[in-house]
């Protein structure tokens, strides 16, 4: 069994370390919808390390799940991502869902991908990153100056990593 504690309240999201706490987890549960990301040590999904996922139910409620070097588990995790009750929603899911698969066995589903509806919708342009999704969209510039820093220092992860991530769930 793994611990799991809320770790820091910090603004509008918590962090989380290796796992869901059980009341976050039932929380989730009840919402029709989850947008859901990844941090990653690089982009070989084979390879390369998971370090953190990022969840935001419809309400807002963003949490944070540091996942440490070499774990392998995640069981309210894996129960939330597995929810078929609860539509899964990330951009550019098949290396998010890709990710999650090798480092923690979890098979999401089900799963919606905005960066393929952008395709199908948005055929008047070949920018489909979320940047453009939301500045087009929403009006809102992302700032993505921290999405390639060291993400491997979960324990350690700067208010600008921590705000990065919040916006980019």
């Amino acid at each position: 069994m793994t611990n799991t504690t809320v770790i820091e309240e910090l603004k509008d999201f918590q962090v989380c370390d290796r796992d869901l706490p059980e009341s976050i987890c039932q929380q989730y549960l009840t919402a029709d919808s989850l947008a859901v990301d990844t941090e990653t040590m690089g982009l070989i999904y084979q390879r390369d390390r998971l370090c953190l996922v990022q969840l935001c139910d419809p309400r807002g409620r963003v949490t944070f799940v540091r996942i440490d070097k070499g774990q392998t588990e995640a069981p309210r995790l894996k129960q939330l991502l597995e929810a078929t009750n609860v539509l899964k929603v990330f951009h550019f899911a098949r290396f998010d869902v890709a990710m999650l698969r090798q480092n923690l066995g979890i098979e999401v589903n089900p799963v919606f991908c905005t960066k393929i509806a952008s395709k199908l919708a948005r055929t008047y342009t070949s920018s489909h990153g979320l940047k453009e999704l939301v500045k087009e969209l929403e009006r809102i510039d992302l700032d993505k100056s921290a999405q390639s820093s060291d993400w491997g220092n979960v324990a350690n992860l700067s208010d600008e990593q921590l705000e990065y991530a919040a916006n980019d769930v």
